[in-house]
C-alpha cells in the first residue's frame, strides 16, 4: 500500500468511525469546548512576555539592548579555569547554574517554534526577539556550569554569586549520551532558524551538530552530570532518535533517516514529552515525514497519535487525567512544565494533520479531529493564562492577579542597581527566600510550576515545586502560544 493509499485509509477509518459513533463525538466536541465563552486570551502578548523571560535569565554579560533592566553581568568568568570559554547561556531556573541538557531541550523547543510558526511569530513582531533568545544560549554543548549542591544551599543574587563555578565535561572516557544528543538536537534545530539570516553561522552550527551526534552515537553511556538535579531515567536512545530526527529535517542527509528507520524499535508509547524523555518530540517530527511519504515511518506516526490518545479527555486510551478545571495533571513536581511540552506536540500533529487532510486520529472507539486537538491545546493554555478555578494567571505580569512570590534568586532580592552592596547567601536565605514580602523584581514572563491536582495554588516562595519558573517550561509554552496567534483576541 502506498502512502497515499495509507493517508485515504485513515481518512476513511475516521469517517467510519464519526458515523459510528456520532454520540460520543458529541459528547466529546462539548466536553473540549467547555471553556468560559466569554474568556479571550491576547496570545501576542503572553508571547512576547514569555520571550522576554529569557533575558531575565542571561549569564554573562549582558548587550546594550537588554530589556530586562534588574539584571545586570555576572559569570564572567565561566570557562576560564579550562581555558575555554563559555560565557553566556542562561540559568536553569531559580538558581544559578546553568545545567547544559535541558538548556539544550530549552534552545531546540524555541527553535522548533521558530521553524514551525515562523510567519506567525513575524507577523507577531517576535520573531528576532526569539532569534536573539536562541542564540543566546552558546556553544557550551558539553560543559555544566556551577556546583549544584553549593548553589542549592545557597539564595544569592546572579551579580553576588561566588559559590564555585566548576565545570562538568563529557569525554570518550565518562560518556554523556543524552547530553551530547540533546545538544545536537539544538544545534541542528537552530541551523533551520538561521538558515536564511546567517547562513555561516548555520552552517557552523550544522557542522558541529553532526559531530556531536557522532560522538553521542560512538560512545554510548547515559549522563551523569547533573544528578542529583537532573538523571536520567528513560535512557539515551530517546535523545539519538530525537537528534537523529533533528539531523534529517536540518540537513536531509538520507542515512539520518536510515538511522531512524533501523532503530525505530527503541519508539514507544509515552504520555510524556520532558527534559528527560524526548520520544513524544521525535515522534511528531517523523510522523510529519510520514505523511509526506516515508511511509518506513509508520511506526513513529502510531506511537505519536498514542501520545495524543493518552492525553486527550474522553480517549478510551487515556492515561494522564485533567484536574477538576481542566488542567493535564502528570505529576506534582512543576506539572505545568509536562503541560506545556504535551501542548506544543499535540500544536504541531495537529498542524500535521490539517496540512495533510488528514480528518482524524483514531483513540480505540473515539476519534479527534485535529480542530479538537487544537481546542484541547487552547484550554490548557488558557488555564495558564487565568482560565482556571482561581482565576489566576500563573505566568508573571499577565493579568492583575498572578504570582508574587516567584522561587527565583535574582527576582526576590533587590536589583543590584537600588541595592549595591552584596547579598551573601546566608542573608539570602534568612531575609528574602522564607520572606512572606512579594519579589522586588518583576519576572515579566515566567511561568511557575502551576497548582496542585485540586486546582489550588500557594503563592509561597519557598514551595518550589509549585512557585519555580524554568526554561524549558518556557520554551515549550512559546511553541503551543504560537499556535493559537491565529486567534489571539483583538486589541
Amino acid at each position: 500500500m502506498g502512502s497515499g493509499e495509507i493517508v485515504r485509509g485513515l481518512a476513511l477509518c475516521c469517517t467510519l468511525a464519526m458515523a459510528l459513533a456520532g454520540s460520543i463525538h458529541h459528547e466529546l466536541k462539548l466536553e473540549l469546548a467547555s471553556e468560559d465563552l466569554d474568556s479571550s486570551y491576547d496570545y501576542k502578548d503572553a508571547l512576547g512576555k514569555a520571550i522576554l523571560f529569557f533575558e531575565g535569565q542571561r549569564s554573562g554579560k549582558l548587550s546594550a539592548d537588554q530589556r530586562v533592566k534588574w539584571r545586570g553581568d555576572s559569570a564572567l568568568t565561566d570557562g576560564k579555569s579550562d581555558n575555554v570559554n563559555l560565557l553566556g547561556g542562561y540559568y536553569d531556573a531559580g538558581d544559578n547554574v546553568k545545567f547544559v541538557w535541558p538548556m539544550a531541550f530549552t534552545v531546540t523547543l524555541l527553535s522548533w517554534a521558530a521553524v514551525e510558526y515562523q510567519h506567525e511569530i513575524s507577523l507577531a513582531a517576535e520573531l528576532n526577539h526569539l532569534r536573539t533568545a536562541i542564540r543566546w544560549a552558546g556553544t557550551e554543548s558539553g560543559f555544566r556550569v556551577g556546583d549544584g549542591n553549593s548553589d542549592h544551599h545557597c539564595w544569592e543574587r546572579p551579580e553576588d554569586m561566588d559559590t564555585p563555578r566548576t565545570l562538568y565535561k563529557i569525554t570518550s572516557d565518562s560518556p554523556g549520551s543524552e547530553a551530547a544528543a540533546d545538544a545536537a538536537a539544538a544545534l541542528s534545530a537552530a541551523s533551520l532558524v538561521f538558515k536564511r539570516v546567517d547562513s555561516n553561522y548555520s552552517m557552523k552550527l550544522l557542522s558541529k551538530s553532526k559531530s556531536l551526534f557522532e560522538f553521542a552515537d560512538k560512545y554510548r553511556g547515559s549522563y551523569k552530570g547533573s544528578c542529583p538535579f537532573y538523571c536520567s531515567y528513560s535512557g539515551y536512545q530517546d535523545e539519538l532518535l530525537w537528534s537523529a530526527a533533528w539531523l534529517y529535517k536540518a540537513s536531509r542527509d538520507v542515512k539520518y533517516l536510515n538511522y531512524v528507520v533501523s532503530n525505530q524499535g527503541w519508539s514507544q508509547t509515552v504520555s510524556e514529552f520532558s527534559w528527560d524523555n524526548k520520544l513524544a518530540g521525535a515522534q511528531a517530527l517523523l510522523a510529519t515525514e510520514f505523511y509526506g511519504g516515508k511511509k518506513d515511518l509508520s511506526k513513529y506516526k502510531t506511537d505519536v497519535e498514542s501520545f495524543i490518545c493518552a492525553l486527550m479527555p474522553g480517549s478510551s486510551s487515556l492515561k494522564i487525567k485533567t484536574t477538576a478545571g481542566g488542567l493535564l495533571y502528570t505529576r506534582d513536581s512543576s506539572n505545568l512544565q509536562y503541560v506545556t511540552s504535551a501542548s506544543m506536540v499535540l500544536s504541531v500533529h495537529s498542524k500535521t494533520l490539517t496540512t495533510s487532510r488528514i480528518d482524524c486520529i483514531q483513540c480505540g472507539s473515539v476519534h479527534f479531529s485535529a480542530s479538537q486537538i487544537k481546542s484541547f491545546v487552547k484550554s490548557q493554555v488558557d488555564y495558564i493564562l487565568g482560565n482556571n478555578p482561581m482565576k489566576m494567571p500563573y505566568m508573571v505580569g499577565c493579568g492583575n492577579k498572578y504570582p508574587m512570590q516567584l522561587h527565583h534568586r535574582g527576582s526576590s532580592i533587590p536589583s543590584i542597581y537600588s541595592h549595591r552592596s552584596k547579598v551573601g547567601c546566608k542573608d539570602g536565605l534568612s531575609s528574602y527566600l522564607y520572606s512572606n514580602t512579594p519579589n522586588p523584581n518583576q519576572h515579566v514572563g515566567a511561568i511557575v510550576g502551576g497548582p496542585d491536582s485540586n486546582d489550588h495554588f500557594n503563592d509561597r516562595r519557598s514551595d518550589f515545586s509549585h512557585s519555580e519558573p524554568t526554561t524549558y517550561m518556557n520554551a515549550a509554552f512559546v511553541g503551543a502560544a504560537a499556535a493559537l496567534l491565529d486567534e489571539t483576541k483583538v486589541a
